[in-house]
């Protein structure tokens, strides 16, 4: 029984929160349809590039108290997140199997969906780290920019596809943020941290993990649902669109973090030392390194 959760229900005016604030409900859900996300991450790629123009013949900004708030914030957060999800998936794997957690319809739980919800919002928040970069001075890659606006896209679809393996991904995700949101909050304190390097190789298996799950996930539904012939044990719940897009995204990200990683890290410019510090976007998206999802 999740004690946890359930104590901050007994605590929290749920009564008076309105029913799409506590579920996805398309339409009535804040940025849950197509047309509001997409204007949404217009918006910010058109606010960041702005940025940067205004930015050019200004000195860069230093913004570091804002900053750390803004990376402990994230750090709290996903951990704070991550522990009320793992004590609901925990819930649910004592009552089902291993499979059945990450297959079943329900799997795909009331709380469950609510933090789905939580971790959606949070994405939109890390946005922001894009904003501090522009103000910075600090490049604007490709890989830093692509992933922060399709990792949103990714969460908006997997909330209406309801992929029961999405668990799996998020919590992943969460706990790599746990780790590199601390990691900014304190260098940007001051602290030397020896580790910044680890942060693209954790990410990197991270990728690797959620590949190995959302195919696993998507073979099993197309042999349940189109190719009963094929060895399977059941259907996975959760639409194809997402479920494609999902295997799609995660791919990408995976080859995108591999290059970023080999081209920071494993092939320095001849003459020069490997860009470690971060300056062209490390494995975090703060300037100091990139980050992820």
């Amino acid at each position: 029984m999740p004690l946890l959760s359930d104590f901050m229900l007994s605590v929290l005016p749920t009564d008076y929160i309105p029913k799409y604030l506590k579920s996805y409900i398309p339409g009535e859900t804040p940025l849950s349809t197509w047309p509001v996300v997409t204007t949404a991450l217009a918006s910010y790629l058109a606010i960041i590039f702005g940025i940067r123009e205004i930015m050019k013949d200004r000195p860069p900004q230093q913004l570091n108290t804002l900053f750390r708030i803004h990376n402990a914030f994230l750090s709290l957060g996903s951990f704070i997140l991550l522990v009320f999800m793992a004590e609901e998936v925990g819930s649910i794997w004592l009552t089902s199997t291993t499979y059945g957690t990450m297959c079943d319809e329900t799997s795909w739980t009331e709380k469950l969906e609510f933090y789905y919800m939580i971790n959606y919002y949070f994405k939109y928040i890390e946005l922001l780290d894009t904003v501090f970069l522009a103000l910075k001075k600090k490049p604007l890659a490709f890989l830093h920019v692509f992933h922060h606006s399709a990792t949103a896209l990714l969460c908006f679809a997997q909330l209406n596809g309801k992929t029961s393996v999405s668990w799996v991904v998020i919590s992943l995700n969460l706990l790599v943020h746990v780790i590199m949101y601390y990691y900014y909050f304190a260098t940007a304190g001051g602290a030397r941290i020896w580790w910044k390097k680890y942060l693209t190789s954790m990410q990197i298996i991270q990728f690797i993990i959620d590949i190995v799950i959302v195919y696993f996930g998507t073979y099993q539904h197309y042999a349940a649902t189109h190719y009963n012939h094929l060895p399977h044990w059941s259907n996975c719940a959760g639409t194809e669109t997402a479920a494609l897009f999902g295997c799609g995204l995660l791919t990408t990200y995976l080859g995108l973090f591999v290059n970023f990683y080999i081209q920071t890290y494993k092939k320095p410019a001849k003459g020069k030392k490997p860009v470690a510090n971060g300056n062209a976007n490390g494995h975090a998206h703060n300037g100091n390194s990139y980050k992820k999802d």
